[in-house]
């Protein structure tokens, strides 16, 4: 297939290969350039990460205790794996 790169370096993904891998407009793609020039596209997932030190830590279970205030629903997903930073 023949794409043509714009003046700002861009290439337009027709519809039916976007649709093919399941992506879309902030989706996110790992470019690779292999031996010889060729260029491969990786559809990739991208998860917030929430690092906290014991401090911090202990912030949140204070908070979690006082019940006086929900955290959102995202937050509280990627709470549950919270570890220090040393781990």
């Amino acid at each position: 297939m023949l794409v043509t790169i714009d003046k700002r370096g861009s290439i337009n993904l027709p519809a039916f290969i976007r649709k093919e891998i399941g992506i879309k407009p902030g989706s996110h793609l790992e470019l690779s350039v292999e031996a010889g020039g060729a260029i491969t596209l990786y559809p990739v997932a991208i998860y917030r990460a929430i690092k906290l030190n014991d401090s911090g830590l202990l912030k949140i279970k204070e908070a979690r205790d006082s019940e006086t205030e929900k955290f959102p629903d995202w937050f509280m997903e990627e709470i549950k794996n919270a570890r220090i930073d040393s781990e």
